[in-house]
């Protein structure tokens, strides 16, 4: 018995590491970002010599790093929720279901040849 609550502790803490994990992810992705669209002018000022800041090549660039960076990271932030909150599409969760089926009668069948 002390084996299985030992067991369901560990699954338990595990979780909870896991969601730690997104929850840190996702707050430190806000703060940046929030902080990024705060002073991207500063950035510009910052960044630019008076020639360079009528240039718009480098505007559109620092304009991309400005909002498209935060999309492709937030993109990946919603690929993390999806992993930590077990978020699948059926497709994916009967093939996992068939695929371990498959391999317990693999195991069962070669242990039972030895």
């Amino acid at each position: 018995m002390e084996i299985i609550q030992r067991t369901k502790l560990e699954r338990a803490q595990k979780r909870v590491a896991t969601l730690k994990g997104f929850y840190d992810h996702l707050t430190i992705y806000l703060i940046i970002n929030i902080l990024v669209f705060i002073f991207k002018g500063k950035f510009i000022i910052t960044l630019l010599s008076k020639e360079a800041l009528g240039n718009p090549q480098i505007l559109n660039w620092i304009n991309w790093n400005v909002y498209g960076a935060p999309i492709i990271w937030g993109i990946g932030v919603l690929i993390h929720g999806l992993v930590v909150f077990k978020i699948r599409p059926s497709f994916l969760s009967k093939w996992e279901d068939r695929k371990i089926k498959k391999y317990m009668n693999e195991e069962r069948e070669s242990s039972s040849s030895l």
